[in-house]
């Protein structure tokens, strides 16, 4: 009976544990995506106009109307800009080496630490779930060692648990596992984005 009990109370936990687990991925892997969101251009047309307005500005010399542009402007392309302006007399170089630096720092390294929670979940769900199914199937093998005439009813309750275990961590890692990729797939497309427009952004200065 005490058997019985303990391995009630670790289900309850372990469900409770598995029910945490998932709403922290989601929470996380919410907060990434929205970060990525609000930090890149939706497309190429999109920062292309930014480009194209900082460029009349700067084509005409009026480096406050470019700052003006960029100072609202909360996602890492014009954010960079802005520092690449207001640091132009440092040099092509250097400033180039500056905003690496500066995107890796204060844009991506940001989002790859709200990432690594979401692929700490995804490890972690799994594993939770293998932790049921160890339980579960140690109360069936009590069960049958008990020596006396074998419930079959909490037998099959045991190997159930043990069952629904796996799929709950499993149901809670592949999903995740899909978000996060996804996620990188915007990541890398905001990279490319930001490098070309960075590449454009330089050579308007160089110009000046």
């Amino acid at each position: 009976m005490q058997f019985e009990q303990l391995f009630l109370i670790i289900g309850y936990l372990i469900y409770g544990l598995l029910a945490a687990v998932a709403m922290w991925g989601a929470f996380c892997a919410i907060l990434v995506w929205r970060r990525v969101s609000a930090t890149r251009f939706r497309n190429e047309e999109e920062q292309d106009a930014f480009l194209d307005e900082l460029d009349e500005q700067l084509a005409q010399g009026k480096i406050d109307k470019a700052i003006e542009v960029c100072v609202d402007d909360r996602r890492a392309m014009p954010q960079l800009a802005l520092y690449a302006i207001e640091n132009r007399e440092q040099g092509a170089e250097r400033i180039e080496r500056q905003l690496a630096e500066r995107f890796q720092l204060d844009v991506l390294a940001d989002i790859e630490h709200r990432l690594s929670w979401v692929s700490t979940v995804i490890k972690s769900a799994p594993m939770v779930g293998l932790l049921g199914t160890v339980i579960g199937m140690m109360g069936a093998f009590a069960n049958l060692s008990s020596g006396t005439k074998v419930d079959t009813g909490k037998m099959a309750e045991d190997i159930m648990f043990a069952l629904i275990t796996t799929a709950l961590g499993l149901s809670i890692a592949v999903p995740l596992l899909l978000t996060k990729e996804g996620i990188n797939s915007r990541i890398r497309k905001m990279e490319d984005l930001v490098a070309a427009g960075l590449s454009r952004l330089l050579e308007s200065l160089r110009l000046r």
